[in-house]
């Protein structure tokens, strides 16, 4: 290790190349910092055997078990390789259950530099059915104080910025990114014979899909196309039309590029206000269109009629649909111009300058 370098320890959750906000938000930019000469070290907290049972029920034994050889793995980091780094970034939080001592022993003991960033409205309570006993251990109420002991905070959209302007000054927006020369960088063609509706996510988020299952079934009694779900898990809802595709990173892009018209319906609540519309910069950036609910940061990354359209009623959802099935050419337009938005402004090419910028 050369002692000129600038170096850096990244605590995130989940195994290398599984989950997507830490993908592309922290794995995404890691070629970046070799090419500016900054060392850097990531260390998960979940290995992948734990991450594989997270969201099936039972296994709590096994999980339990991935949990214990976490801490573990913090424990050394802090007490025998923490006085190697000169910065500690934390994505979401050093560990998923319990207070934030790593954290305060971080900063307060060891006079480290903590970088947090976050992309979600953690500190409301949201766990899945599956596994609600881990909301008793979340300990949401840290995130204020792990925003409070930090040398910066990065957040993922102006929601979550001014929450964490509330125990910090140095807060920087930075919005989740794809890489839009290397991998997310194709046009969609839109001359298709079949329109493609889609939709791609996490298992977790895959409720928010029921919003529109009334007006996906209606639609289809008029036109004839394909519903795709892109996800982890199977959804447990059934469409006689829909098609499901397991997530695979390697396929991620191609399996993208089958839809016409990419969705994302939320609930109007604190905790979906804190979404960083991930799912709409993928599909933009690769000209597919899209269809959202007009929440936090989503209206911001649509512009009503030109790259998609915001709807919060069944009928609008119905009318703007409609207007995308029935019109390759619109759907062409504002696949092109949702492009443009996304390399101007959510795309890797536009944000490694901040990023960088964080370890100075």
């Amino acid at each position: 290790m050369k002692t000129d370098k600038v170096k850096v320890a990244f605590l995130v959750p989940y195994p290398l190349r599984l989950a997507p906000s830490q993908r592309f938000r922290v794995e995404l930019f890691l070629p970046e910092l070799d090419k500016a000469s900054i060392y850097y070290n990531v260390q998960s907290f979940i290995d992948e055997k734990t991450w594989h049972q997270l969201y099936n029920g039972g296994s709590f034994i096994r999980k339990s078990w991935g949990v214990v050889k976490g801490f573990a793995r913090r424990w050394k980091l802090v007490l025998f390789d923490l006085g190697k780094f000169d910065f500690v970034f934390i994505h979401r939080e050093a560990a998923p259950v319990g207070p934030p001592v790593f954290e305060w022993i971080i900063s307060k003991v060891f006079r480290k530099k903590i970088i947090y960033d976050f992309d979600d409205a953690i500190w409301i309570p949201n766990t899945s059915k599956v596994n609600n006993l881990v909301s008793w251990f979340k300990a949401c109420w840290k995130i204020k104080y792990i925003c409070k002991w930090s040398y910066k905070v990065v957040g993922g959209n102006e929601y979550l910025c001014n929450y964490a302007r509330s125990f910090n000054k140095q807060v920087i927006k930075i919005p989740t990114c794809v890489d839009t020369v290397n991998r997310h960088n194709q046009l969609k063609n839109q001359q298709t014979e079949k329109v493609v509706i889609g939709w791609t996510g996490s298992q977790s988020t895959l409720k928010f899909l029921e919003n529109i299952i009334p007006v996906l079934k209606e639609l289809h009694e008029r036109f004839d196309f394909e519903f795709v779900i892109i996800a982890n898990q199977a959804p447990l809802f059934d469409l006689s039309f829909s098609k499901f595709i397991r997530w695979d990173e390697h396929s991620e892009v191609e399996d993208l590029l089958q839809l016409n018209i990419g969705v994302m319906p939320l609930d109007n609540d604190p905790w979906c206000e804190g979404k960083c519309g991930f799912k709409l910069i993928q599909y933009l950036s690769l000209g597919i269109p899209a269809v959202a609910s007009p929440i936090g940061v989503n209206a911001t990354i649509i512009d009503e009629g030109i790259n998609g359209y915001l709807c919060s009623s069944k009928e609008e959802w119905i009318k703007a649909l409609t207007d995308l099935i029935e019109n390759a050419s619109l759907r062409s337009q504002m696949g092109k111009d949702g492009r443009e938005k996304v390399i101007t402004n959510y795309s890797i090419q536009s944000q490694t300058a901040s990023f960088l910028n964080l370890f100075n």
